[in-house]
């Protein structure tokens, strides 16, 4: 059953978004920003849900004259608990992605196109079907180009009536600063090791020495380390280290293949590589900082390896995976980009 609390951690957004459905003080712009897989989008759709739940406010009548204002007069409600019941018709069909008033955007392609918008403006002329409150959610929104960014501020500028927006986005320095001043901002900060261990163990089924390894290298991110525990991330990084270890003394043939290997799981690439940066990286703390370590349950292999590298080295090969990183992201062959890359990791 959706409810805030079953979004771990993020204590602080939670408490700020029950307030405003407590106190019928809903603003008409809502800016969530923080890392990929913190629960932005489950709080969105959450909090949607809220504002629409029957069993929320149920004599609710957005025409009569009981209600209280916003800061925007348009969007009204009162008192609610903050907690949607989740079997009611609205937030069956909110949850199920299948209630008119509840919009999404997201991204065709790399961009979210002005196109988007002017239709999302155009329906937003006319007036809810049956909601509450409408809740249009703008998922990644740091990826409108200009146009379509202007065309929202004139949105934003003028709300529409009984609107809420809420847009989604990595950081607020990657939207237009127009566009953030006019939303109430909430930070999602990433979820704390801890709690992803919990999470790994009591609804992933995971032990808790993998749960530790994966939440430590998860970022704070609970998505990325689900996604980790399904793609079996553990062994796949174990077999790229001993991959890695061997390279200086593997023959040319063999460099290829390991390459050509690499390149054609596309998928699972820039995993793969964030992978060797972090052993890397671990190879250069390991004789500096050894408590910094991320890698923490190869720590003696890792301050074994170290003894037999010099620090030089270490950054050349880090520095050739960075360029092969940028030269993929600018289109090159990522064949020849793997294969050139392996070559030099070889060498150095």
């Amino acid at each position: 059953m959706p409810r805030f609390e079953s979004i771990i951690g993020q204590d602080r957004p939670k408490r700020i978004l029950t307030a405003f459905l407590q106190k019928g003080t809903i603003p008409h712009a809502l800016l969530f920003t923080g890392i990929e897989g913190v629960g932005k989008e489950s709080a969105a759709v959450t909090f949607a849900m809220a504002c629409n739940c029957a069993g929320n406010s149920a004599q609710y009548d957005p025409d009569g004259d009981e209600h209280r204002t916003t800061d925007h007069p348009d969007v009204a409600a009162r008192a609610l608990t903050g907690l949607p019941c989740g079997a009611c018709k609205a937030c069956r069909k909110i949850e199920s992605n299948y209630h008119p008033d509840i919009i999404r955007i997201q991204p065709t392609g790399p961009i979210i196109k002005i196109d988007q918008i002017r239709t999302l403006c155009q329906t937003l002329a006319m007036k809810p079907y049956e909601a509450r409150v409408r809740v249009v959610i703008i998922s990644n929104a740091q990826t409108m180009n200009p146009a379509a960014g202007n065309a929202l501020l004139k949105m934003l500028e003028e709300p529409p009536a009984r609107t809420v927006l809420i847009l989604v986005a990595s950081h607020p320095s990657d939207l237009l600063p127009t566009i953030v001043s006019r939303c109430q901002q909430i930070r999602f900060y990433p979820i704390s090791r801890e709690n992803l261990v919990s999470e790994l163990e009591r609804e992933h089924g995971v032990n808790s020495k993998d749960a530790q390894i994966i939440a430590t290298m998860a970022g704070g991110s609970i998505s990325r380390a689900v996604q980790m525990v399904q793609t079996n991330w553990l062994n796949r990084r174990n077999w790229l280290i001993c991959e890695l270890e061997t390279l200086s003394t593997a023959s040319v043939n063999r460099l290829l293949a390991f390459g050509d290997q690499l390149s054609k799981d596309k998928e699972n690439l820039p995993e793969a590589l964030e992978v060797i940066k972090s052993w890397l990286r671990d190879l250069v703390v390991a004789k500096l900082y050894p408590k910094n370590i991320i890698n923490h349950d190869l720590t003696a292999k890792l301050q074994q390896t170290s003894q037999k590298v010099t620090l030089p080295s270490l950054l050349l090969k880090f520095e050739a995976i960075q360029s092969t990183q940028n030269a993929i992201k600018a289109g090159t062959n990522i064949r020849l980009a793997m294969e050139s890359m392996i070559l030099k990791l070889s060498r150095v």
